[in-house]
């Protein structure tokens, strides 16, 4: 899996990721386009680089905060290709935010070393999990311009994010259907490989804190879904689906290992 790097390029690497994030949330309206795009491409160059380090960390770690690193990176990436398509997208400060604060996250809890005799087969089932958050964050982020357009259409004022509120609810829906297949993926994994590819007996399924939010998680998503399909769900009442299916998923992984890694000092 994609690991936070103790090194010193690492290190380097993601100062530099945090300050280019920030330059681009503090200073892009006096910057042009184009070099705001550039200083963007440069901090998610440079995020990505202490992403890849973590892959030759001896011994690989793994935790809450490289997992919000990745998701940051991976909401972030969407967020390039999405604006390509729809340059009228406004979401770049606070993504910028996100950015620097989950990229420095991992710098100062790196997680604990995974366990040496794990399946092979583990960094893919990581990498669906964390995919999901990708595309559930992504699903939150739309659904906040949503909100933000609904409100100036109440207030009739243009949309700040530019983008019409139909095309922000579609997009909103597919990255939640995608992130729903692939939680499904994970928890069906789980379920049926968890002995192996965790390298321990006794280690397949157990009802515990990632797995109880997990399973709520993928219920408020489903819940959602078939809500929109037969009832026709959309607005205010999707977002909220939206936002608790997020903040369940959040509390699965990343919420259970924040609490053992720092509250309770613990790596498992």
């Amino acid at each position: 899996m994609i690991l936070a790097s103790a090194s010193s390029v690492g290190l380097l690497l993601a100062l530099g990721a945090a300050l280019a994030y920030g330059l681009t949330a503090v200073a892009a309206p006096r910057l042009s386009h184009h070099a705001v795009r550039l200083i963007l491409l440069a901090a998610w160059s440079m995020h990505a680089g202490t992403l890849g380090l973590g892959l030759a960390g001896t011994p690989a770690r793994f935790g809450f905060a490289p997992a919000l690193s990745i998701t940051a990176w991976l909401v972030l990436t969407v967020y390039a290709v999405e604006s390509h398509v729809i340059p009228q997208l406004k979401a770049r400060w606070a993504l910028s935010g996100l950015g620097a604060a989950a990229v420095l996250l991992a710098q100062v809890f790196p997680g604990a070393p995974l366990n040496p005799v794990a399946s092979p087969w583990l960094p893919l089932h990581w990498a669906l999990g964390i995919a999901s958050y990708g595309l559930f964050a992504a699903a939150v982020v739309h659904a906040g311009l949503m909100t933000r357009a609904e409100k100036q259409i109440r207030l009739a004022a243009a949309p700040q994010s530019g983008v019409p509120l139909l095309t922000l609810e579609r997009f909103t829906f597919r990255f939640v259907t995608a992130g729903f297949v692939l939680l499904s993926a994970t928890l069906l994994a789980g379920w049926f490989f968890g002995e192996h590819l965790y390298g321990a007996a006794g280690a397949r399924w157990k009802w515990d804190h990632k797995a109880v939010f997990s399973v709520l998680s993928w219920m408020t998503f489903g819940t959602l879904l078939i809500g929109r399909a037969r009832f026709g769900w959309r607005g205010r009442r999707a977002v909220r689906f939206v936002y608790a299916g997020a903040v369940l998923l959040l509390l699965a992984y990343a919420g259970s290992r924040f609490v053992l890694e720092v509250i309770l000092g613990r790596s498992s």
